[in-house]
Parts: structure tokens; C-alpha cells; sequence
């Protein structure tokens, strides 16, 4: 019986929980508990974790010669050699075959997003990730694609645009912080493991960095009290704090302790900044469930 442990772990299950972005709309469009918008988005958080880690493997199988240069990368499946190439790119090839028509039977509109998300994917595998800005700007749309799938399951009343400036503004902000982090972990190596490093300074990505922290909190202030369908008493404003202190938090991580590499893997290890996370899934559902 094959080793299915290699697989599992080319698939990357930890940056599933990117994928949980498509359920923003369902929560804050006060629709958690009904079954027929829950079932869908369900659905579509599997869809784009198929298409995600078909992605996944795509890139690593182009980027195996670069991975095995990381202190940390080398130890991925295919560029350890515990993942064989015709076994990656055979998974690789029926994910998108079996989660694409799924898609579109749920929603013909969900079917296109999903669609253009894994082509968006693999132009960036190929060809987007050596554009300076434009790498980062390119993963930023990809949780964009995944709110508005979430968005297209359900039939919004309260949800706002707010939320995609929000969302597209902390992907700017954990984009230019993964690329600080490799570019000061790898030092003079680091053009070797990403092409794109050598156009990047320390400078520069503190300031883009410093520049979308700052957006993602005037935005998400301005949310809380200026989105249609707001509960009119603004306890919404009381969520802002968790979302600074997780702001905050994350800058720590990347200036202070020198972390920011894989933004999953924070999440889920550092327990303030869960905490922060929490925190405000937690105040936001009662107020807006319970105001």
C-alpha cells in the first residue's frame, strides 16, 4: 500500500484555512444557521481547497529545484523526493477535473470564479510571480475571487464592499510581509529561492507594509459605522479593537520575532494572535446575530 502520508502533506491541508474567506458573506449577511446558504459555501470551501492544492502541486513541481535552496522548503514533498513527479502531476490534473464541473453544478457563476481562480493560479506559477508588486497584487486577488464566490452562494443584504477592500488590503499586508520574511531569512541567497527577491529592499516592504496596515485599519473602522445595514446602535464599532491588536500582533511577529513566512502557520501557533482572531468572530456574530 503507496505512503499517502507525501500526498497529504503536497497538498498543503494547513493553507486550507485561506479558503475559509468564502464564509465572510454568509456571516456577516447574518445568514450562518440557514441551511441553504450554509450547505453551498460547504461545498465551495471544498471546491477551492481541491483547486487550491492542485495549484500547490503545479508550483512546487515547477519550483523543486529552487525549494531544495530553502532552509525550509526542502523538506516539501516533491523537492524532498517523497512525492513522486508523475503521482503530483496525476493528482495535480484530477482535482481541477472533478472540483470545476462541481462548481459549476452549485452555481454556474461560482463555476467561472472557480475556474478563473485556478487559471489565475497558474499564470502566477508561471509567469506573475517574477513581476515585482504584480506577485503580490496577483495572490491579493485570489482571496478576492474567494469572498466573491462566497458572496455570488448567497443573496446579500447586509454584506458590504467594505469587505473586499478589507480583505484585499490584509492580503497586501501578509503578501509584502512573506516576502520581508524570505528576503531577510535567506539573506544572499534569496534571488536563488525567488526570482522576484532581487527587485524587492528591506526599504521598500516596510513601507508597503507600514502603508496597507495602516488602510486595513481605517478601513475596517470606517465599516463598522458607515456600511449599509449596520445595526444601528454601532456596537459593531466595539469588533475595531481585536482587529488593531491583531494588526499590531502581526507586525510584532514580522519585525520583532522575525516571523511571517507561512501566515497559516501563525495563525494557528501563536496564541495572541489567534486569540485576537477569536476574539472578533466572536463579537462580531453577537453583534450582529444578537444587536
Amino acid at each position: 500500500m503507496p505512503n499517502i502520508s507525501p500526498i497529504f502533506s503536497a497538498l498543503r491541508p494547513r493553507q486550507w484555512i485561506k479558503n475559509l474567506v468564502i464564509f465572510v458573506p454568509l456571516v456577516f449577511d447574518i445568514k450562518l444557521l440557514q441551511m441553504q446558504y450554509l450547505v453551498p459555501n460547504v461545498i465551495a470551501f471544498g471546491i477551492f481547497c481541491a483547486l487550491a492544492s492542485s495549484v500547490y502541486l503545479i508550483n512546487d513541481l515547477a519550483d523543486a529545484d529552487a525549494d531544495r535552496q530553502h532552509p525550509i522548503k526542502k523538506h516539501r514533498a516533491i523537492a524532498a523526493g517523497l512525492l513522486p513527479s508523475r503521482t503530483a502531476i496525476a493528482i495535480a490534473v484530477l482535482l481541477p477535473l472533478l472540483a470545476l464541473p462541481a462548481a459549476y453544478t452549485v452555481k454556474p457563476l461560482l463555476g467561472l470564479l472557480a475556474l478563473t481562480y485556478w487559471a489565475q493560479n497558474l499564470l502566477y506559477s508561471y509567469r506573475l510571480k517574477y513581476i515585482v508588486i504584480l506577485d503580490v497584487m496577483v495572490v491579493a486577488a485570489g482571496f478576492l475571487l474567494r469572498l466573491g464566490a462566497g458572496v455570488t452562494l448567497v443573496n446579500v443584504e447586509r454584506f458590504s464592499p467594505w469587505m473586499f477592500i478589507c480583505v484585499g488590503l490584509g492580503a497586501l499586508l501578509v503578501g509584502f510581509g512573506k516576502r520581508r520574511h524570505e528576503l531577510t531569512l535567506l539573506h544572499a541567497h534569496a534571488s536563488k529561492h525567488r526570482t522576484v527577491l532581487q527587485e524587492y529592499t528591506l526599504p521598500f516592504l516596510d513601507l508597503a507594509i507600514n502603508m496597507a496596515a495602516a488602510a486595513i485599519l481605517i478601513a475596517y473602522s470606517l465599516y463598522t459605522f458607515s456600511a449599509p445595514n449596520m445595526p444601528a446602535n454601532h456596537l459593531m464599532m466595539l469588533t475595531i479593537a481585536p482587529v488593531w491588536y491583531g494588526t499590531l500582533r502581526y507586525l510584532y511577529l514580522l519585525h520583532v520575532a522575525g516571523k511571517g513566512g507561512a501566515p497559516e502557520d501563525l495563525l494557528l501557533e501563536d496564541r495572541p494572535l489567534l486569540a485576537a482572531v477569536f476574539v472578533w468572530v466572536f463579537a462580531s456574530v453577537l453583534v450582529l446575530y444578537l444587536a
